[in-house]
């Protein structure tokens, strides 16, 4: 956004000149700064104008205002938005009072945002079982994040990945990983991170699942005998109930005691041992 500036004060109303006027700019984000103008019992207000290429070989040198960065107190402007160009700019402060005002004081030489100082992003690498994986900083859409990975003790086979999920790792080597970004806009890359180094942590997972599945199957293995006599025994009470025989039925043979109907005293005993199925015959008779 551009703004109009306007000058009005008398010279003998000057204000003293910011000084130490610099920029810090990392990941492609600038900011000027510039000391303090201390006025007693004054608020002093700071405005920031910027010159591109175009504008000191196309448009008389003119200056552009920086509307986010007018009358300000802070002693600090964001200009990332406005240097949109890998070019040289020039940059100026101005602290007013009211009406009055200081010269422009300006930064010393040009910045070009090629200079950005470019960090490597933050890394945090994983191993789930057997998967290595890495959580990576999202650093804004003008940065690509390139990863190298490797297995320890082969440095020389290193791999390159742009995705999270960087491969299946195999069990005992130690893996590797470091990372790197890049900025297209200024063809820079930053230093790699710190190497970190993981192990798979899926053995002991792989064992207890082994170890599971053997305990299923002998537990299995000793329990069907016995499920498949239960079962059996259930089938044949369903199919084949037991019926309940008369105690005549399921004694010994015994000695019976046939009378009249005369009394007891006057009945003449007979005393004979009856087979059993001639008691189950004449069970059914007296039955019927």
């Amino acid at each position: 956004m551009l703004c109009l500036s306007v000058s009005s004060a008398s010279e003998d109303a000057l204000l003293p000149t910011p000084q130490n006027i610099s920029i810090l700019s990392t990941n492609m984000k600038h900011f000027l700064t510039w000391s303090p103008v201390i006025i007693q019992g004054e608020t002093v207000r700071y405005s920031v104008e910027f010159q591109g290429e175009y504008e000191r070989e196309y448009a008389n040198e003119s200056w552009i205002p920086i509307c986010e960065c007018s009358l300000i107190t802070a002693t600090v402007c964001n200009i990332t938005e406005d240097i949109s160009a890998t070019v040289a700019y020039n940059l100026r402060v101005r602290a007013d009072v009211d009406a009055r005002r200081s010269e422009w004081g300006t930064l010393k030489g040009f910045f070009n945002r090629i200079t950005t100082y470019l960090t490597p992003p933050l890394m945090k690498v994983i191993a789930d079982g057997y998967h290595l994986l890495v959580e990576l900083e999202d650093m804004g859409p003008a940065f690509q994040l390139r990863v190298l990975y490797w297995k320890k003790g082969q440095e020389s086979r290193v791999k390159v990945s742009p995705v999270v999920h960087l491969d299946t790792m195999e069990a005992g080597p130690d893996y590797c990983v470091k990372a790197q970004t890049y900025v297209e806009a200024i063809n820079r890359s930053s230093s790699f991170s710190q190497t970190q180094c993981v192990r798979a942590q899926g053995g002991t997972s792989m064992w207890l699942v082994t170890a599971l599945i053997s305990a299923g199957f002998a537990v299995a293995a000793l329990a069907l005998p016995f499920l498949t006599w239960k079962t059996s025994k259930i089938f044949q009470y369903s199919c084949c109930p037991l019926a309940v025989l008369p105690d005549t039925l399921v004694k010994p043979p015994t000695q019976l005691v046939l009378c009249g109907n005369e009394e007891a005293e006057q009945c003449d005993l007979m005393v004979r041992v009856v087979p059993s199925e001639e008691v189950l015959r004449l069970w059914i008779q007296e039955t019927l």
